[in-house]
């Protein structure tokens, strides 16, 4: 990506296009202030304070009243950008919004390129790259769990960690490369047995930080969820008692269910995207064919499969095994299965309907003695039987429970700093390696030209997280996927 030139005034609108009461036109740059005094009339913005709001006019070149509005001043260097900035809060008419951009341009700016407010805000050092990343990821949240992660990155919490961690690198990769214009004189500079202790724990923090992806990731994009079984085994009415709505239609006609219905669903701030599908079985014709397709389908794209098993419908565990088989194969992916219509099971105490979440009751317990003990091929598949009555809302939330502890594996806790971006993720990843080989080079005694160069290595993936190497590559990749005012 070519860095754009400072030197010009950037403006765009930002606040999302359409009719709204209000939008705001940001403008920044080194005339920002200038342009924005012979706009705006009322007073002379150029010499009002910084942080300042001013009532005013808003004009056109030929003079037009355009609208009444407010100009907000942020003066260099204390601004989002790091540079003058002004911003019009106009009345939201997409026709009053155009013709203020117009104006701008008329005076001597240019539009934004998407991105470029923060991407300023980066190159002038008020952001890290990892922070200009989590500026992004706040305006997209759309969960608690994700707005609290983006805005503890975006304060900085992530970067200053891995700053401290580089910086205790980097005194160790100065030492041994000292020793590297020694070499005759076989003199050691960078304790072995320090390096090995400080390789170790930055190792583990990194592995913490692999580890607690499962997490980010759920928390920020959500968790694909497809709940599958036999025609009336209850994934309708599954559906329904997760979201404690009338979502679905359920009846008592197999293959009801032709499609997929979606939902999300919000347990402890992560979204469950919720796929009802069609029942698994040999299709009577050819939409249900395409229904049972479809199945298959949204499997091999979920994070998470729900298998739902009527306990009381007479299907036998083999066939139960022949199902799972047949899903798990065309995806690894941890499988809960919901062994459903506990109230309809011979063995079943009505009792206890009325302790609706008591995880106690054994999920074992099924007809005729029946015990599930899967097969060879499915020993290894992280498979979790929950027994539950939907109809009677029994173990609802103990399922909701396990949803998210399943979905999240031994994630990190969620007050420590949790890793979203798959780029971090990438970076982290490949300095781990970097490490492990600096290890490996200590324990089999190489020279220290080696060991200097494997440090750059994992000094360089870092430092890729926050922008302290070149990075410029990645810069058109990270914000062109902004919108244009930001």
């Amino acid at each position: 990506m070519q860095i754009p030139d400072l030197s010009a005034t950037i403006v765009a609108l930002a606040t999302p296009p359409g009719v709204g009461a209000i939008g705001v036109v940001r403008l920044s740059g080194p005339r920002a202030l200038l342009i924005a005094d012979v706009m705006f009339k009322g007073k002379s913005l150029e010499n009002a304070a910084s942080h300042t709001v001013h009532f005013g006019r808003i004009v056109s070149p030929e003079g037009r009243n355009l609208d009444e509005g407010l100009a907000t001043i942020f003066k260099n260097p204390h601004s989002y950008t790091g540079e003058d900035s002004v911003e019009f809060s106009c009345h939201g008419s997409p026709y009053i919004l155009q013709e203020v951009i117009q104006t701008a341009l008329a005076h001597g700016a240019r539009m934004a390129a998407p991105g470029e407010f923060t991407l300023r805000a980066f190159l002038n050092g008020k952001l890290d790259l990892s922070q200009a990343e989590a500026v992004a990821d706040l305006i997209a949240s759309q969960s608690a769990g994700a707005h609290s992660m983006a805005l503890s990155q975006l304060r900085g919490g992530f970067k200053n960690e891995i700053q401290r961690l580089r910086e205790e690198l980097i005194h160790f990769a100065s030492l041994v490369e000292l020793e590297l214009d020694f070499s005759e004189e076989d003199v050691e500079f960078a304790n072995r047995s320090d390096l090995r202790a400080l390789v170790d724990k930055i190792r583990r923090y990194i592995q913490t930080l692999l580890r607690s992806f499962a997490l980010g990731n759920a928390m920020k994009h959500g968790v694909n969820t497809v709940i599958a079984g036999r025609p009336n085994a209850g994934k309708s009415t599954l559906l329904n008692a997760l979201l404690n709505e009338e979502r679905a239609i359920v009846s008592d006609i197999p293959g009801t269910t032709r499609d997929t219905i979606e939902e999300v669903l919000n347990i402890d701030g992560v979204q469950f995207r919720l796929i009802d599908t069609a029942g698994i079985r040999e299709a009577q014709d050819q939409i249900e064919a395409i229904g049972v397709q479809k199945t298959f389908e949204k499997v091999r794209d979920a994070a998470l499969l729900v298998y739902v098993w009527d306990v009381a419908g007479g299907m036998t565990l083999a066939e139960l095994y022949q199902d799972l088989l047949q899903l798990l194969d065309s995806a690894a992916i941890p499988c809960l299965i919901v062994c459903n219509k506990m109230d309809r099971n011979p063995l079943f105490s009505t009792e206890w309907i009325s302790q609706p979440d008591n995880p106690a009751i054994h999920p074992y317990l099924l007809p005729e003695g029946a015990r599930l003990v899967f097969p060879e091929a499915l020993r290894d598949a992280a498979l979790t039987p929950i027994p539950v009555s939907a109809k009677n809302q029994m173990n609802i939330e103990f399922l909701k429970e396990k949803l998210y502890d399943s979905a999240l594996g031994q994630a990190a806790p969620a007050e420590s700093t949790v890793v979203s971006n798959a780029r971090h993720y990438d970076a982290l990843r490949r300095a781990d390696e970097a490490l492990s080989d600096v290890l490996r080079g200590l324990d089999t005694g190489i020279t220290g030209d080696f060991i200097a160069l494997d440090i750059r290595r994992a000094l360089n993936c870092l430092g890729e997280i926050s922008g302290q190497v070149d990075v410029e590559e990645l810069l058109g990749n990270i914000f062109g996927k902004f919108c244009i005012g930001k």
